[in-house]
């Protein structure tokens, strides 16, 4: 079966984005000469149509919207697909979701698959909302959509979300009022998710205030099972100079630690205290209440269904939408224990340390 050119294909044919190729077949901006000569030969020698469903998208476009999140898995997106749900059904339109599984090569592809459905516009969470391939060929094709949870900080996109690294300056604050000092940040895959990159920038700002080092990020897949967590974390609790907090980047990663430090034998939140992020359901039922940043989920994706359609009938504005969080900082987390002393060792410097990965391996 001979292989599909896309645009993508000519991109990388030209050496140049999706972007560009994009514009000089539109017209929509100039390019330099010699640009515009690579990107006319990569189309001629590949042979390559461009489509129309991005150009005729306003007056063929049905009564449905493209929606894209990480994870179906996840009860962190129920809630928001929820609300733009219900947003979308008042505006008497429907939704086609799909789930891109924290990959974030699917984007292009589940994206490409919606438009070629001729929605109406998009409500996207993507790996990267900065430097993404998808996003620019969505800009510049003039197709309207808006990202939730993602929280843009160059490119001027519209984005519903909460301000993650403030949140987690916050969580990390409320941890060091309770005396705790060494405090440990797992986060989900930086690569994946933009939001784990912000708060522990915040978890970074928090302790920098406050004069004291971080410890080395600990990267670990959410979805991992238990006892692979209970091994990234067998080295860095043991001994009298162990974390005595535990900040994760999202609520199930959460609590997934904390089954994991109750089967090595420490008590939470006696010996260790776990705050996670999001705010889901689950986290209210477990004994103790999960300590968490409380996103407003449903009101999320309510605000980028009807910022979406401000897009479709003409709004130009393409901004961040911080809506308000709420600080959980009671039940998994609890004043500091008093450890017996460590033994003397210098002090190292007060910078952002290596991360680190599951294996411990650190990173650059």
């Amino acid at each position: 079966m001979p292989q599909t050119v896309t645009i993508r294909t000519v991109a990388e044919h030209a050496g140049c984005s999706i972007a560009t190729v994009s514009r000089v077949l539109n017209g929509t901006a100039r390019t330099s000469a010699e640009v515009e000569a690579r990107v006319r030969a990569a189309v001629a020698e590949l042979g390559f149509r461009p489509s129309e469903i991005g150009r005729s998208l306003k007056t063929l476009r049905t009564r449905t919207l493209g929606v894209v999140i990480p994870s179906l898995t996840n009860p962190v997106f129920a809630g928001s697909v929820a609300g733009m749900e219900a947003e979308a059904r008042h505006r008497a339109h429907t939704l086609l979701l799909t789930a891109t599984d924290y990959d974030a090569e699917r984007e292009w592809e589940l994206v490409g698959t919606l438009v070629a459905q001729r929605v109406a516009g998009l409500v996207l969470t993507v790996a990267d909302p900065d430097n993404n391939a998808t996003l620019d060929w969505l800009d510049a094709e003039r197709i309207p959509y808006v990202l939730v949870y993602n929280e843009p900080q160059g490119a001027s996109r519209a984005s519903v979300t909460v301000d993650n690294a403030g949140a987690s300056r916050a969580l990390t604050q409320a941890f060091l009022a309770a005396g705790h000092r060494r405090l440990l940040f797992i986060a989900g895959r930086f690569s994946t998710s933009d939001r784990s990159r912000l708060r522990h920038q915040g978890y970074l700002a928090a302790m920098a205030a406050a004069g004291l080092e971080p410890e080395p990020v600990l990267e670990l897949d959410y979805l991992a099972d238990t006892a692979a967590h209970r091994a990234a974390l067998a080295g860095l609790l043991a001994g009298p100079d162990r974390p005595t907090g535990i900040i994760c980047s999202n609520d199930l990663l959460a609590l997934s630690v904390i089954a994991a430090v109750r089967e090595m034998g420490l008590a939470v939140p006696q010996d260790v205290s776990v705050a996670g992020f999001d705010g889901i359901a689950i986290g209210r039922l477990v004994t103790p209440v999960l300590a968490t940043v409380d996103q407003p989920t449903r009101r999320m994706g309510e605000r980028a269904v009807a910022r979406l359609f401000d897009l479709i009938e003409g709004e130009r504005a393409r901004t961040v939408e911080h809506l308000p969080f709420e600080l959980r900082a009671a039940g998994t987390l609890a004043p500091a224990p008093h450890l017996p002393p460590a033994a003397p060792k210098g002090r190292r410097a007060a910078t952002p340390s290596p991360r680190q990965t599951a294996s411990g391996k650190a990173l650059r």
